[in-house]
């Protein structure tokens, strides 16, 4: 068959890559000018399976309400004059429902560790550098109250056969000795030695080119604008492209991978797709100092930032804002990423050549991806990854391609259409 993928992020890059495995032949357009612009480009950069826990939980109302003043808090829900915004909301609470907590981890789990061991076959069969690193994730805590619930989140987590276990402050500053300045705030830690790190941007760029080269046609400096329909089913995607001009391209199949801008182009087909904007931040610092910077991935639970070692940078990642679809950066949050730099790894940054950055994370109320078929028999979905788009993204396309070619994929996981 001939598919179109629209967008070339890791979700959309990694969809065309395996399509094309499978034999069929691809197209993939792109609004950017080239692969993984948007929301692939400046992440966290965890593969982080062991943290694949959903925002919607018991806790998260409370959380909201006292939040919600606090530019820099990490996680801010600004309303807008939005009915899509409210309708997300709402959906948000239902899924903080205690009984909906299980299913959503299971589901989330089930895909990260999957992707997790698809990323590891493709790093070997494609000879892909970008920066990884096997080190595995440390959870750092300052708060004695939080350490504690935290373990309820780990012991879940442990049920579903992932390895995150608690460690002392002391174990924690053995496993990365860059924490050592930071010894007398820390009260304890998680680590999961098998999660790992790397440059999402770096990775998807190098598999675009590698499908480029197998025979996957990409389209940059292209924007979908609107999906056409007949008898039933996608009959072409109408686009502007880079000479400013309108065309159409026809296929036999299109999967919607185009990341927070995804529901504009299905919702008018009558496809649900409850996705909103959640916009995170992040600081890419130089390494001035490599022995005094971490090189094993860190999470800073009590601020919801990340941060990991890529080469000779060091990147942080966090904090969530569902405040529409500007890109705009916070000033606070900017400052908030810088300040916490300079408290963890003192002198180990060039703190004033930082790199800031924001995207607009695809998000779910339940943080449960789409991914399959819709109602609209030869339109597929591939969106919804908020803050585990790297991390499940490999496998999400993989299992993408194999609901395309009507097989069943591996992980056990609530596929749409199926």
């Amino acid at each position: 068959m001939k598919i179109a993928v629209l967008g070339s992020g890791i979700l959309g890059t990694s969809s065309a890559w395996w399509l094309r495995q499978a034999g069929h032949d691809v197209v993939v357009l792109d609004r950017a000018a080239g692969p993984a612009q948007e929301t692939s480009l400046a992440n966290g950069g965890q593969i982080s399976v062991s943290y694949a826990e959903p925002w919607a939980n018991p806790q998260a109302p409370l959380k909201l309400l006292r939040w919600m003043l606090r530019d820099d808090a990490p996680l801010l829900f600004r309303p807008q004059a939005d009915w899509r915004q409210w309708q997300w909301g709402l959906a948000f609470l239902r899924e903080c429902l205690p009984s909906r907590l299980a299913p959503n981890i299971r589901a989330l789990v089930s895909m990260a560790e999957y992707s997790r061991g698809i990323l590891r076959q493709m790093r070997a069969a494609l000879d892909i550098d970008y920066d990884q690193l096997s080190r595995g994730i440390l959870n750092i805590y300052r708060d004695p109250a939080q350490f504690e619930a935290s373990q309820r989140a780990a012991g879940m987590m442990r049920e579903f056969g992932v390895d995150r276990r608690a460690i002392s402050a002391d174990e924690a500053v053995r496993i990365e000795p860059a924490l050592a300045a930071y010894r007398h705030r820390l009260v304890g830690a998680d680590y999961t030695p098998e999660d790992e790190s790397g440059d999402v941007h770096r990775f998807t760029v190098a598999l675009a080119e590698r499908a480029a080269d197998a025979g996957v046609e990409f389209l940059f400096s292209t924007q979908a604008t609107r999906l056409h329909t007949e008898g039933g089913r996608v009959s072409g995607v109408e686009f502007i492209g880079a000479d400013g001009r309108y065309g159409l391209l026809k296929a036999d199949a299109y999967v919607a991978a185009a990341g927070s801008f995804t529901p504009a182009l299905v919702r008018p087909l009558g496809v649900s797709c409850p996705v909103y904007p959640a916009k995170g931040y992040s600081a890419t610092f130089p390494v001035l100092d490599p022995d005094a910077a971490p090189s094993v991935s860190l999470t800073d639970s009590g601020n919801k930032v990340v941060i990991s070692r890529l080469g000779d940078r060091l990147r942080m990642a966090g904090t969530a804002e569902f405040a529409g679809y500007s890109r705009a950066l916070n000033p606070a949050r900017c400052q908030m990423l810088a300040q916490l730099a300079g408290e963890l790894f003192p002198g180990a940054l060039d703190i004033g050549r930082a790199a800031y950055w924001s995207g607009l994370r695809p998000a779910t109320p339940s943080n449960v991806p789409l991914i399959g078929r819709t109602r609209v028999p030869n339109l597929y979905l591939n969106t919804g990854h908020g803050t585990l788009g790297w991390t499940m993204g490999v496998g999400s396309g993989k299992a993408l391609a194999d609901i395309v070619d009507g097989r069943r994929p591996e992980p056990e996981f609530p596929f749409i259409g199926l």
